[in-house]
């Protein structure tokens, strides 16, 4: 199994990620380490990336997808995934699951603002949110509560679904 764990900028992708794969005892990659050098020298500038940009990122991410599912490994890969087009170019097969990380857009603004060297600016968040496209089949998860009860409910919920390991 692999879990897309989607949102926008400050949804907890990376915390709740890292969280997940302990608790599958599994890998957690991050999108981040999937971007050319030169969309990430983009974002620290504060200028969104286009579709164009995206897409040498996504092609990294689905060769990876592609890898865990045919060597049977199970991992979790936080991105953003915010259009339907991505999420539908990263959904290699029936056992990549979607998990969206949803949250008010005040909440993840705090967030954001509170977050240090990262190169994601609490500016760019406007832009994310006007970019989102929430998923239709995907679980959704609520981020107004605590690290560990996000993490708890989504392990029960791939348990229930018959996807846990």
């Amino acid at each position: 199994m692999v879990v897309l764990l989607m949102g926008v900028a400050g949804s907890g992708k990376t915390l709740i990620g890292g969280m997940l794969a302990r608790a599958l005892n599994c890998g957690f990659a991050d999108a981040d380490e999937f971007h050319p050098a030169k969309n990430i020298q983009k974002m620290s500038q504060g200028i969104p990336l286009t579709d164009a940009d995206r897409e040498p990122w996504l092609q990294a991410m689905r060769a990876a997808i592609d890898n865990w599912i045919k060597s049977g490994q199970s991992a979790i890969l936080g991105c953003s995934a915010l259009k339907q087009r991505y999420r539908d170019r990263l959904v290699a097969s029936p056992e990549v699951k979607v998990v969206y990380l949803k949250g008010d857009p005040d909440l993840i603004h705090r967030r954001l603002l509170e977050r240090q060297g990262h190169y994601m600016k609490a500016e760019m968040l406007a832009s994310q949110f006007t970019d989102l496209e929430e998923p239709s089949e995907a679980m959704i998860i609520d981020i107004s509560r605590t690290p560990d009860q996000i993490v708890s409910e989504i392990l029960e919920r791939l348990t229930l679904s018959g996807s846990g390991t």
